[in-house]
């Protein structure tokens, strides 16, 4: 591998100091090793002035920058547009390369394309790792040497790649770690003529968010702690994690998002769980695999916007493109109804109070509301999307996109179009006494774990009882889940008629 005299990592999405792919590269690889992140510009100037992800990533760059300092370096912090300042920052320190790990999003390849091509005008590398996932690109294909479309296949194979030990290397060679401290030397301390203050959130215009009041740490630390909260609940994750009253999730996705956490090792966590319970068919070995496969959508994902980039703005099935959804004054107030809670489906309200009040939603509810939007509303996909785009603290676009195609039965490996959920139902099996829906709409608090699920099929002096006065402090049901269902068939007939036809 080729030796440098300095190179320069940028920090993206992998806000940690250890287990770093592209830090791990170079300090391999270099006499001194530089480390950058930019606030960018481009990104940051969309958001509104509070923002809890802009916060998690503050409050994750103040723990690094600590960090690298007690391992003998320092954090340059900048804010700026990153594509120019990376370029600049690089011709200031007189670096050799510039290293970071990869993104997969199309904006961030069209960036980096951009950047690679300036440094390389400078004479500098431009170099790429592999962190965020297990397996990339076309590191998992058919047998035909094609990108996998269902995921069911992608997985087998993926866990079969992961089993494939390239040879001399050890048995997690795909999950290895990528040890920082034993070449921590290698790293440059401050340099008094490009130290800054950290910036502060005033300085790039933001305010703080309500992120510490509703109760996620941030940083590594915040990780950890997540993670090792986790692992004492892991055995039941399988059933556990589709019911939104208990503690089931592992909450890590925004720190999967940020990589606050390294991804393989939590997948190595998860194997080396089932290993140990090999043979056994027990809980453990239940809820870790359910939780390897969880990380396994997540490769999946993102392979398929790395390799299918057109599905940012169109169906992935390009026929569903031919389907035609509801537009107009009375569309936009339904969405608005979603958008707000006030669909008159309880379980809706609660998951859209959720995210609208935390950022955060269930997994779960993530598949009901989506469902809801666009199959009892019939409201285009892509506005959802967007809408979880701009309030998810955890926002990725592989997985966003993934999901919302996954709901729309336009996606690789979607649900059929003719399944739709039924709202009611929904609630009545994943939060049956109500607890849930209860936190989030306390005016239907006094409802029994009956009643809730659909308010308005109570009597009337029920209702009353429990001082719940529809269409005053709880919403009608904005349509009949129904009749709903009935005309969504109808829009998806087109599909179908060209499946006919071909």
């Amino acid at each position: 591998m080729q030796k440098y005299d300095k190179t320069l990592v940028w920090f993206r999405r992998d806000l940690r100091s250890f287990d770093h792919a592209a830090l791990h590269q170079a300090l391999t690889t270099s006499n001194q090793v530089y480390c950058v992140f930019v606030y960018d510009r481009e990104i940051l100037e969309g958001l509104p002035r509070q923002d809890r992800r802009v916060d998690f990533i503050h409050d994750s760059i103040e723990e690094l920058a600590k960090e690298l300092q007690q391992l003998g370096g320092s954090l340059i912090v900048r804010h700026a547009i990153a594509a120019n300042e990376m370029v600049l920052l690089a011709e200031q320190l007189g670096v050799d390369a510039v290293l970071a790990n990869r993104d997969y999003e199309p904006q961030a390849v069209k960036r980096d394309a951009a950047v690679a091509a300036a440094l390389e005008q400078q004479g500098r590398k431009f170099l790429l790792c592999k962190d965020q996932v297990i397996f990339e690109q076309d590191e998992v294909l058919t047998l035909g040497g094609k990108p996998f479309t269902v995921f069911t296949p992608y997985k087998n194979a993926w866990l079969r790649k992961l089993q494939t030990t390239p040879v001399a290397q050890d048995d997690d060679f795909y999950l290895r770690s990528y040890p920082i401290e034993s070449h921590c030397a290698r790293l440059a301390p401050a340099d008094p003529t490009l130290s800054q203050p950290l910036l502060r959130l005033e300085d790039m215009g933001f305010e703080r968010s309500n992120l510490k009041e509703v109760g996620i740490p941030t940083g590594m630390s915040g990780g950890a702690q997540l993670f090792q909260q986790f692992l004492e609940r892991m055995a039941a994750y399988r059933d556990a994690r589709n019911f939104p009253a208990i503690k089931g999730p592992s909450y890590l996705s925004v720190h999967l998002r940020f990589g606050t956490v390294s991804v393989r090792a939590l997948a190595r966590q998860a194997v080396e769980i089932m290993r140990s319970g090999e043979g056994v068919a027990g809980a453990d070995n239940a809820g870790s695999s359910t939780w390897l496969s969880e990380l396994i959508w997540r490769d999946f994902y993102f392979m398929i916007l790395d390799r299918f980039p057109h599905v940012v703005c169109h169906p992935f099935k390009s026929e569903y493109e031919r389907i035609e959804f509801e537009t107009g004054p009375e569309a936009d107030a339904l969405y608005a109804a979603w958008c707000e809670g006030r669909t008159g489906y309880p379980l809706v309200d609660a998951g859209m109070a959720q995210l609208n009040q935390t950022g955060y939603m269930h997994n779960r509810l993530r598949m009901v509301t989506a469902c809801f939007l666009i199959k009892d509303l019939g409201v285009d996909w892509r506005r959802g999307e967007r809408y979880f785009a701009e309030k998810l603290n955890d926002y990725d676009l592989s997985a966003n996109n993934g999901g919302w195609q996954w709901a729309a039965s336009t996606g690789c490996d979607a649900q059929p179009y003719f399944r739709i959920f039924n709202p009611i139902t929904q609630s009545e099996k994943f939060d049956p006494e109500g607890q849930f829906i209860k936190r989030y709409l306390p005016q239907l608090a006094k409802l029994s774990a009956k009643q809730i699920h659909a308010p308005w099929l109570q009597p009337a002096d029920a209702l009353t009882k429990a001082g719940v006065k529809l269409g005053t402090n709880y919403a009608h049901p904005v349509v009949q889940h129904d009749e709903a269902r009935k005309r969504t068939l109808e829009r998806y007939s087109v599909v179908k008629k060209v499946a006919v036809a071909a």
